[in-house]
């Protein structure tokens, strides 16, 4: 399966936060949001970063409630590795395993077109998993 057709199941658009931002006011979109991570964008079209709920727990438990008054920028994760729209399950569940991280922007021409995570892939794997179970299933049995 191909990251297009994961991103066939997600709501458009991708929830940004700006690089000057506050941390406490992240984490209250994700909040809101119910979601585990922000793309950080000044121009809501590149990923100049991600934000993730784990990376405002990291500075919490290290500097305490002081990190909320913090812009995005200093906590973020810059650079984020992203892929592309033809790229495959396979292929994206690797990285982010090799990478350890768990969001990854689906860029297109140098702009974001979506956001993928780690739960999103794994439910396309199972999805294929079932298929290809049914068609195996179906030639023992003469389907």
């Amino acid at each position: 399966m191909q990251v297009l057709q994961i991103l066939k199941d997600k709501p458009a658009g991708v929830v940004t936060v700006a690089p000057t931002a506050s941390v406490a006011d992240a984490a209250a979109l994700l909040s809101k949001r119910r979601i585990g991570a922000l793309v950080v964008s000044s121009d809501g079209k590149r990923a100049d970063g991600i934000l993730s709920e784990r990376d405002i727990v990291r500075e919490l438990g290290h500097r305490g409630g002081g990190c909320l008054t913090d812009k995005v920028s200093a906590i973020m994760t810059a650079n984020p590795v992203g892929c592309v729209r033809s790229d495959t399950a396979d292929q994206v569940m690797e990285t982010m395993t090799e990478g350890r991280f768990r969001h990854m922007p689906v860029i297109e021409a140098g702009e974001m077109v979506g956001l993928i995570s780690i739960g999103d892939v794994v439910k396309a794997r199972l999805s294929e998993l079932a298929m290809e179970k049914e068609a195996l299933t179906g030639m023992i049995m003469g389907n």
